[in-house]
């Protein structure tokens, strides 16, 4: 399977004696399909707030991490967590209050369109839900996504998921569309130039006997290597999809949950209406819960035709994490510090580059912002090589993080929301000190 910055099996005998026994304990009993991050794999042992710590107590800036969404370890949810489990964790088949309460507190954060709430575990069965109900309510079949998206691990959601690499099978209903590149796109014209390689997706599949059920969109195209803006890129495809009589699915697993600093979720701002819309991992904090909110007409006949249920979806003790992530949000502000620590992030990355050939380009929003590495400036030339140096050295200086994109040359910075200015200080410092000391 790809994937930007995978530990190399290669590189054992260069591991410390602990280090290298836990890899080989690790090999010999989790199947192959599992990656480790870094030349050399990092061993935490607890977590709080923006840190995760090893066996020394040397703390590690996390620079990564969106599950984590109010911090590792956060106080709120191991109380909230704790309280509910010594008094009731059953399922959504016996009415109980608390889900019906944050349901409609968590409503009340979309458009008002979007009225309906089904939970899951993980978002990858929240993609695979709504996939479901996108063909149940058009009757169609095909689906559209972005050349390198990840969506999840199930069956269905693997099959819309091309970034899993050339031997991951996509569905035979699927196809692919070259997402927007703020870098190298023409500002003025790239909306219309990615609802032309939809409207030709959709002919595609009609050339196959296939009418559009749906196309899934990260808001933030994190995989296809964080493409932020400009603002309303998406609209025109969204309105492409809907004439062809699809439905427009909002993943917002990694851009939700006011991560992007201007609003709660990541499609508002491209002006889309979606009719579904996938949460997951940050929305408890890193318990199992996830989502499929939607809008009545596309859920209300699959919902009365099919019966879905879900065991552990919408579980008392995983509603609690939730409130408590929304409570956090809300009481500490976090938009707003997205927002703030989101611009001096944006801001001291554009003066690297200005001192640092290497980088390309600096984008995003809020606390979701990437660093494109090139090896030429002027013919934009995606530099993997160095992207994947920075991101070990970096691990080495106690900052974690990783790349993305098609060609594994962006680093994706994406913390949890409470980093701060002297966080960002810190890894930006730790950056410059990086891009000093590379030789080529």
């Amino acid at each position: 399977m790809h994937m930007a910055n995978a530990f190399d099996d290669g590189n054992l005998d260069r591991l410390d004696f602990e280090t290298r026994s836990l890899v080989d304990r690790r090999q010999a009993v989790l199947a192959p399909s599992y990656r480790l991050f870094y030349d050399e794999p990092f061993v935490p042992v607890r977590g709080s707030g923006v840190y995760l710590y090893d066996a020394e107590g040397r703390d590690y800036l996390d620079v990564y991490n969106n599950v984590p969404a109010i911090g590792h370890s956060h106080p709120r949810v191991q109380q909230t967590v704790s309280k509910q489990l010594g008094v009731l964790n059953t399922h959504t088949r016996y009415l109980t209050e608390p889900v019906v309460a944050y349901s409609e507190r968590l409503l009340a954060l979309f458009p008002q369109h979007l009225s309906k709430v089904v939970y899951t575990c993980t978002g990858s069965e929240a993609v695979d839900l709504a996939l479901r109900v996108a063909r149940y309510e058009t009757g169609a079949t095909g689906v559209i996504c972005t050349t390198h998206a990840y969506h999840g691990v199930t069956a269905a959601a693997a099959e819309i998921s091309p970034s899993f690499g050339p031997n991951n099978k996509l569905g035979d209903n699927v196809v692919l569309v070259d997402a927007p590149d703020s870098y190298r796109d023409d500002p003025d014209t790239a909306a219309e130039r990615f609802a032309e390689r939809v409207r030709a997706a959709i002919a595609q599949l009609r050339d196959r006997g296939i009418e559009l059920a749906a196309m899934i969109v990260d808001s933030i195209m994190s995989s296809d290597g964080v493409q932020s803006g400009p603002k309303g890129t998406l609209a025109a495809a969204a309105a492409a999809v809907h004439e062809a009589g699809g439905l427009w699915i909002a993943d917002e697993v990694q851009p939700g949950f006011g991560r992007l600093g201007v609003d709660w979720w990541g499609f508002t701002r491209h002006s889309i209406e979606p009719d579904l819309v996938v949460l997951g991992k940050p929305m408890g904090n890193g318990l199992p819960i996830a989502a499929v909110v939607g809008s009545s007409r596309a859920m209300d006949r699959f919902g009365r035709d099919i019966r879905y249920f879900n065991t552990f979806g919408g579980n008392p003790v995983s509603i609690a994490a939730a409130t408590a992530v929304l409570d956090v949000i809300e009481e500490d502000q976090l938009l707003d510090n997205a927002r703030t620590v989101g611009t001096r992030l944006l801001n001291g990355l554009t003066e690297l580059a200005e001192r640092h050939a290497s980088i390309g380009d600096v984008r995003g929003c809020g606390l979701f912002v990437a660093a494109e590495f090139v090896s030429d400036c002027e013919r934009k030339t995606p530099d993997s090589m160095t992207a994947g140096r920075v991101v070990n050295e970096l691990r080495q200086r106690q900052i974690l993080i990783s790349a993305s994109g098609r060609h594994a040359n962006v680093l994706k910075i994406r913390p949890p929301l409470p980093f701060g200015a002297d966080h960002a200080d810190r890894f930006l410092g730790e950056l410059d000190a990086v891009l000093s000391g590379l030789t080529y």
